[in-house]
């Protein structure tokens, strides 16, 4: 193989990879713990927040919306990282520390 053809083999990778990660960007996740739900996009910007109401809840219960509200970012997160590994596995696995 060519040097020309390596070049343009790895500039069309470069392409593929920006392409599959801009998708990735795109998409939205959501994830729900209890009454909370918390929906991200692939960047993992928070785009909304919804706590249902609850006639039991009261001031006193904030340490568990707390809670709540925690694990279903950090459950938001793991569906975007899984979803950008599935996808943009098969580009890092060639160039490690790439993502």
């Amino acid at each position: 193989m060519n040097m020309q053809a390596l070049m343009r083999q790895a500039q069309n990778l470069q392409k593929d990879m920006l392409k599959a990660k801009e998708e990735i960007d795109k998409m939205e996740f959501t994830a729900t713990s209890s009454f909370v739900t918390v929906v991200a996009n692939g960047k993992k910007e928070i785009l909304k927040v919804t706590i249902k109401p609850d006639n039991d809840f009261s001031v006193s219960d904030m340490d568990m919306l707390e809670d709540m509200v925690q694990v279903a970012v950090n459950d938001v997160n793991k569906q975007i990282d899984k979803k950008t590994e599935a996808k943009m596995g098969k580009y890092t696995s060639m160039m490690p520390g790439l993502f």
